[in-house]
């Protein structure tokens, strides 16, 4: 059976879950994200909105191969915050993924189990509530060619089901096209016999 590697299991959208314990108050936002910027701006803008919260903890997980990833648990009690939520991130082998959970202290101390299954909860809560979907890992390239290899690209990307953007019909003819990893060789051979057809991979 030929599995595909480049599939992955990510969020259709943003989801929130909330947790209660001891008059504590622990809300869970989670998104789907594609790089550590977007991590950032995600927890900045979070900190802000929830700026009287006593902490605000998270974990995310990214790339197709899940390969990079961390858990913070902001002033918490080391492995009680971070870890769990990242764990509910694994537990449902989710990738580009960030879940950030603000606490409200209620006054009364959780101590480390109490702490470690509260935000758990949240986390969970947050991505029950969320659309869990199938991604492809692409490659962005690029194509430059000239109008007399138009209709031999034009083929190509419609019998491999690819979609154009970028285009730029000048002087030469440039467009990009994101492709699966999975079917990267079989695009590169195939422009390869194409006259006057150069790719190159797109800036990120």
């Amino acid at each position: 059976m030929d599995v595909r590697k480049d599939i992955y299991l990510s969020l259709d959208g943003p989801a929130e879950g909330l947790f209660k314990d001891q008059g504590s108050r622990f809300i869970a936002k989670a998104w789907p994200v594609r790089s550590e910027a977007e991590v950032k701006a995600h927890v900045d803008a979070l900190k802000k909105e929830y700026h009287d919260a006593r902490h605000h903890c998270y974990a995310y997980r990214l790339g197709y191969l899940g390969d990079r990833f961390r858990a913070n648990d902001d002033g918490e009690p080391s492995g009680s915050a971070g870890r769990p939520i990242l764990g509910q991130i694994d537990s449902r082998g989710l990738s580009d993924v960030l879940v950030v959970v603000v606490r409200y202290f209620g006054g009364i101390k959780l101590g480390i189990p109490g702490l470690i299954r509260a935000y758990k909860t949240a986390t969970a809560d947050a991505l029950d509530q969320a659309r869990i979907v199938e991604k492809t890992a692409t490659r962005p390239l690029r194509l430059d060619f000239g109008y007399l290899s138009m209709n031999a690209v034009m083929k190509l990307l419609k019998e491999m089901k690819l979609a154009q953007r970028d285009t730029d019909f000048g002087e030469r003819c440039r467009l990009a096209v994101d492709v699966p990893l999975s079917q990267v060789a079989d695009f590169l051979a195939s422009v390869a016999d194409i006259s006057d057809c150069t790719v190159s991979d797109v800036d990120k």
